[in-house]
């Protein structure tokens, strides 16, 4: 289903900013506990993202059936953990012109994610996507995220202008099951809603009611990506305890920065989906154990071809900081020939080609540029992408999180670094119960001598 292909990550092709087998073989020893450790953490039952493959999805699947034959559109009011597994989901499995296609052709909702609240998107989504044809589906796994109220506090106002009482069709919930703010309104105004479990975090959601809802309005069948997740839970973890491990001693050995970079277009948005977790999970002040730390390795997207001609020479000649992780697809589920026209050198050797072999090309030649260059780099292949090889890649990538935070004796499912913001947010919005904060903010204006500001 996956495979993880190291060996430019290694000494011997990259020399000293690679891994000897010796620094190899030390690295999986040392790291062999925190195996163990995340193993007995599932055992127990601590680690829900662990059950994910085996929740029964059949109300679910119902209810996204009828969906699909109601409304024209469905939009998605979430943000992070509650949009990004949507979207990376969407760009793999959909029709990469999904929303353009014709009705007939897609024979389900058009599909859109508002991860954001910028009001221009927001007020434009409302000017071309009506209200009355759409299904909004709120997202919010406590329930009590500002961003994701605001958007459905400005849809809900829409709708009830445009259906009155009839708003509620409208509008389905995913959240906690028993409590936060969108629970209770879900039970108050007796809206369709669907539970994320209470032990699954956010950025670990993607294989729940969260993403799996909205894809199977669209017609991807839940079952298939949980079959793929269980056959990575059941067969995968070796790997990816040594994909864990492998980040772990490149990281050690100064590759602060870990740049994933699909050659798929299908994949692009599991690059998105993947900087979240990595770096919500790993990026910590303290550890286990209290100390400071500061751990943290910084995850970047790129896409091959189109970061070749903006991103690959600061990876080939800039600082040798960072490790390389392509995404690659054994066979595109469909081709497209490249037809023979001029006979001049530029394109005479293009004809008759395809466009998946010259992709390839392209990956295989940044691959070597970077080997070269001494950088060192890996590559995740999947056989195809399927719902399957997708689900499993996503438990894949879930796991290496878990054992990564092990390895580094961090917490990898809390994000206390976000929360500051979050009430920072609060108070400057006038929220209830943080006036003191506010009061501390105002405080905190710098003195105007003090202001530095420049402009034209």
């Amino acid at each position: 289903m996956l495979q993880l292909d190291f060996t430019n990550a290694m000494a011997a092709r990259v020399g000293a900013h690679g891994l000897t087998e010796d620094e190899w073989t030390s690295a999986l020893g040392a790291a062999l506990p925190a195996y163990d450790a995340v193993e007995k953490d599932a055992a127990a039952g601590r680690l829900g993202f662990r059950r994910l493959p085996a929740q029964d999805t059949k109300s679910l699947a119902e209810y996204a059936r009828h969906t699909a034959s109601l409304f024209e559109n469905l939009t998605v009011l979430g943000i992070g953990g509650s949009a990004l597994g949507t979207t990376a989901l969407a760009s793999a499995l959909l029709h990469p012109w999904w929303n353009f296609a014709a009705p007939e052709a897609r024979r389900a909702p058009r599909l859109f994610v508002l991860d954001n609240v910028d009001p221009e998107e927001i007020a434009g989504h409302l000017e071309v996507v009506l209200p009355e044809r759409t299904l909004y589906n709120v997202i919010s796994k406590s329930g009590e995220t500002a961003e994701t109220t605001a958007q459905l506090l400005v849809f809900v106002d829409a709708l009830k202008k445009r259906l009155g009482d009839r708003w509620r069709e409208h509008v389905v919930v995913t959240t906690d099951p028993a409590k936060g703010f969108l629970r209770s309104l879900a039970t108050r105004e007796k809206l369709a809603s669907f539970p994320v479990p209470p032990d699954v975090g956010g950025r670990f959601s993607a294989l729940t009611p969260v993403s799996l809802l909205p894809l199977a309005a669209c017609g991807v069948e839940p079952e298939r990506l949980l079959a793929g997740a269980a056959t990575a839970e059941e067969k995968g973890r070796e790997t990816a305890f040594k994909a864990a491990a492998l980040y772990t001693a490149l990281y050690r050995k100064g590759k602060r920065i870990c740049v994933m970079m699909p050659y798929a277009r299908a994949l692009r948005d599991v690059a998105d989906w993947f900087r979240q977790l990595w770096a919500e999970s790993l990026g910590k002040r303290r550890s286990l154990d209290g100390r400071e730390v500061f751990e943290g390795q910084t995850p970047v997207k790129a896409l091959g071809a189109t970061d070749q001609h903006s991103q690959a020479q600061l990876y080939n000649e800039g600082p040798n900081d960072k490790m390389i992780a392509f995404l690659e697809v054994g066979r595109f589920r469909r081709p497209c020939p490249i037809p023979p026209g001029w006979e001049d050198d530029t394109s005479a050797f293009l004809g008759g080609r395809d466009m998946g072999d010259l992709l390839s090309a392209e990956k295989r030649g940044t691959e070597r540029a970077l080997t070269a260059n001494g950088r060192p780099n890996l590559t995740f292949r999947l056989e195809g992408v399927t719902p399957e090889t997708v689900g499993g890649m996503l438990h894949f990538f879930e796991l290496m999180t878990a054992y990564a935070g092990r390895i580094w004796n961090v917490n990898a499912f809390d994000q206390p670094g976000v929360e500051a913001a979050k009430h920072a947010t609060f108070a400057l919005m006038g929220r209830k119960g943080y006036e003191k904060l506010a009061e501390e903010i105002r405080g905190e204006t710098p003195a105007q001598e003090a202001v530095k500001l420049e402009g034209f």
